[in-house]
């Protein structure tokens, strides 16, 4: 089926992608390597166990850790990994969450990176039952909070690895897990959206959590690493609350070969070619009126570069305007506007065909000239606009 014919059969609007790998685009583009693997498997019957411990092979072979686990997605692989510290390999405590009486059910999280993914954090522990203590302030976290922090009743730390967190002051990870270790708490790590994919195993955490439908291509599912007797508890969580939470054959076979086609890729020519789109990028937009590019690294040391644009009244309209302008054409562009009140808009290259990438860099020149021709900008303030967000999701499926 032809992208035409997909988007006319199913009334979809065709998107180019320059946010990024988002879940509500569709994260990223499959590699043909997970494509083939899931048609595969499509028509076979196998052991599940099996298929999943062939999985612990490969996640343990690309991470360095003991073993591995796939689950739905990342958010999916916080709350297992949750259980798992809380039941351990003990089936009855297993079957009873989330009544978690009696257990150590105290998870220990900066206060920082209590963030909102989609969802709250906060959620997928709890989910588990068990219950979040902060540590420290959402600015300043020293060693004394988190310290102060873990008790008898904790279970264990979860650290985040997110540009959603606040980027001032929180304890490094290997700091944490110097913390943890030293009192006995294994550290969960949240890794959805990073590259590396050895570094926390490396540093001593227990359990990383990576998606598999982000930069590593594969369809949806998360991937859980780590010390096999928790990973091990992660998997039998499927007795439990985990059973909401499973994977199909063709997700856990599409994982393992993407995790094989990661390490067989030629990331130095994705870095150029990505280099190469923001350079384009950088060069359609210079001398925009209103619109200071800056080459913009990535907020979590993932090597990957974006174009940062700052939307000034010159632009003739809203930074968030302009994004939505741009994300109401046919093809819709959707650009990262995570930090738009701040009149701040990224251009993503990872996601992104050289040609739409052109498409992109033109639209925002004609969407700006158009608003300071019509002087039709600066008509929508942001308390506005994340009100009609928040209506267009509650009028959902109309």
């Amino acid at each position: 089926m032809t992208d035409v014919t997909l988007h006319t059969r199913y009334r979809l609007t065709r998107v180019i992608n320059a946010a990024g790998t988002m879940t509500t685009l569709g994260a990223s583009i499959v590699v043909p390597e997970a494509i083939s693997a899931a048609a595969a498997i499509e028509k076979h019957f196998v052991r599940m166990s099996e298929l999943q411990a062939r999985a612990s092979e490969a996640i343990a072979k690309a991470t360095g850790a003991e073993a591995g686990y796939v689950t739905a997605c990342s958010a999916a692989g916080i709350s297992l990994a949750v259980a798992a510290s809380m039941t351990g390999c003990n089936l009855a405590r297993i079957e009873r969450l989330p009544d978690s009486g009696g257990l150590n059910d105290e998870i220990v999280i900066q206060s920082g990176h209590r963030i909102n993914y989609g969802a709250p954090i906060d959620q997928a522990i709890r989910l588990a039952g068990a219950r979040v203590v902060a540590a420290g302030s959402a600015a300043v976290v020293e060693p004394y909070h988190l310290e102060d922090a873990i008790t008898s009743r904790t279970a264990a730390v979860l650290h985040v690895v997110s540009h959603h967190t606040v980027q001032e002051g929180p304890l490094p990870l290997v700091e944490v897990i110097a913390i943890a270790r030293a009192r006995g708490v294994p550290v969960i790590v949240d890794m959805a959206s990073e590259y590396d994919l050895n570094g926390p195993i490396a540093m001593g955490a227990g359990l990383a959590i990576y998606s598999a439908h982000k930069f590593l291509g594969g369809l949806t599912a998360g991937i859980v690493a780590g010390n096999k007797d928790l990973v091990r508890s992660c998997y039998l969580q499927n007795r439990g609350i985990g059973r909401s939470m499973k994977v199909g054959k063709e997700s856990v076979l599409a994982t393992i070969a993407a995790l094989d086609a990661w390490q067989a890729r030629d990331h130095s020519a994705a870095r150029q070619r990505e280099l190469a789109i923001v350079a384009n990028w950088q060069a359609m937009l210079a001398g925009v009126p209103g619109v200071t590019c800056n080459r913009h690294a990535d907020w979590t040391g993932n090597p990957i570069d974006r174009l940062e644009l700052s939307i000034g009244s010159d632009a003739g309209l809203f930074a968030w305007e302009l994004a939505d302008r741009l994300a109401a054409g046919d093809p819709a562009i959707c650009v990262r506007d995570d930090l738009a009140e701040q009149g701040l808009l990224y251009l993503d290259p990872c996601n992104i065909q050289a040609d739409d990438a052109a498409s992109v860099g033109a639209a925002i020149r004609s969407h700006i000239d158009s608003a300071r021709r019509l002087r039709d900008g600066h008509r929508i303030s942001w308390q506005e606009r994340r009100s009609l967000a928040l209506q267009s999701i509650l009028r959902w499926p109309d």
